[in-house]
């Protein structure tokens, strides 16, 4: 459950929005609480992807953005905040044992784009 790390940021309004990424993968559920006009650059160097999603992509031959269009990519939830939330929104996760990470920043423009 999400529910411990996120209580307090959402009790404070810290969190903007959130994003459960399920099917559809980051694109497919992140730009469904982002505002029209707006979208996100995501940095896939911020996290590391679990070994299960580089077998199942080699094994069978996904490209990768077939394999960011189905699946997480080890990213459960993006929690959309303000830039000066983020240390202390990773460090109350930390502490709850969750891993967390800033992952990328919202633009302007829709759509999400990987670097």
């Amino acid at each position: 459950s999400y529910l411990p790390v996120l209580i307090d940021p959402l009790s404070d309004n810290s969190i903007k929005g959130l994003a459960h990424i399920t099917g559809g993968g980051i694109p497919g559920n992140l730009q469904r609480v982002l505002p029209q006009g707006l979208g996100a650059v995501i940095d896939r160097s911020s996290w590391e992807i679990p070994p299960a999603f580089r077998i199942l992509q080699e094994g069978g031959g996904v490209s990768t953005e077939e394999m960011d269009r189905v699946f997480n990519m080890g990213i459960g939830m993006i929690a959309v905040v303000e830039e000066t939330q983020t240390s202390s929104l990773i460090s109350s996760a930390r502490e709850r044992g969750s891993d967390a990470w800033v992952i990328g920043e919202i633009t302007d423009g829709g759509g999400i784009e990987y670097r």
